[in-house]
């Protein structure tokens, strides 16, 4: 087994693609993939599962990765220490939902890198691609959604949260206990193409007969949360997206809900163990900030 194929074998789960992987080395892919397939033939076992859309580690694969790199930073230590040269240490890949409040993961990023830990690159995606490159060691971990019935892989639940309707803290129902879908029949909406409960919110407002105009479809909550704060519209969306300036009243029969997780990767525990700096931190932020108490409407001369 050559340091070039274990490297190989390296870009390829750090990329998810045999095509962005040949990229990375600057080499041709079917010298890469020459090089996968000797290197499987040498272990007697298949490393790697080729679907049509992604590719995913196999057993051997999973089990390999962590040898794999632990052998790769003694070539790299070899290195530094025979040609005095600097160690580049490898980013902590972490998957970031993207509908998880920024607000919440850049205070998260604060601490973490106040430890002095591995850098961390984060890694933006839905729950399906997230998943994905969990199972093929694209990502070490992932904030992302935990399903009702859990995962198999190792997890750590941080919050549950419902959904609620989010609108300006100056709008005329800001202070309302509940609100009714009668009641918002004539707003103007704003659409969270992020939002995993899209259609079921869809499909619930026209069940009811609510059919809104909408001044924004945006995939960015960021400033579809900011355009709520300035009156553009409202929207459907979980308590953590809350911000000054925005209100988030129950929305009356609409009892959806996400559970918010840090997902480990199946190689997590063997390369970064499960007391690592991040695993730490991340349980140490598990709560999430109440909203603000909406401000009182101001009076209309």
């Amino acid at each position: 087994m050559s340091r070039t194929q274990i490297r190989q074998f390296l870009a390829v789960v750090d990329t998810g693609s045999f095509t962005r992987a040949a990229n990375a080395l600057h080499v041709a892919q079917p010298s890469l993939s020459g090089g996968i397939a000797e290197l499987e033939r040498q272990l007697g076992t298949r490393l790697f599962v080729r679907e049509r859309r992604r590719i995913r580690l196999t057993e051997a694969g999973n089990l390999l990765l962590p040898m794999a790199r632990a052998i790769e930073r003694e070539f790299h230590q070899a290195e530094t220490r025979v040609g005095n040269l600097p160690v580049t240490v490898r980013p902590i890949r972490l998957g970031v939902l993207e509908s998880l409040s920024s607000t919440w993961l850049a205070a998260l990023v604060e601490r973490y890198t106040a430890t002095g830990a591995e850098p961390l690159e984060l890694i933006e995606g839905g729950e399906r691609e997230l998943q994905a490159g969990l199972v093929s060691g694209a990502v070490d971990a992932a904030l992302t959604l935990i399903p009702p019935d859990g995962l198999r892989q190792p997890h750590a639940v941080l919050w549950r949260e419902d959904y609620a309707l989010a609108l300006s803290s100056g709008h005329r129902l800001a202070g309302a206990g509940t609100v009714h879908a009668a009641e918002v029949a004539g707003e103007t909406m704003i659409a969270r193409r992020s939002c995993e409960v899209l259609g079921e919110t869809s499909r619930w407002f026209t069940e009811r007969g609510v059919r809104p105009r909408f001044a924004l479809r945006s995939g960015n909550d960021d400033r579809v949360m900011a355009m709520v704060a300035a009156g553009l519209g409202v929207t459907v969306a979980p308590r953590s997206l809350s911000r000054e300036g925005v209100a988030m009243v129950e929305l009356a029969g609409f009892d959806r809900s996400r559970t918010m997780g840090l997902v480990r990767g199946a190689h997590w525990d063997a390369q970064f163990g499960a007391e690592h700096g991040l695993i730490v931190v991340v349980g140490a932020s598990t709560a999430v900030p109440p909203p603000r108490p909406p401000a009182a409407p101001a009076p209309r001369p």
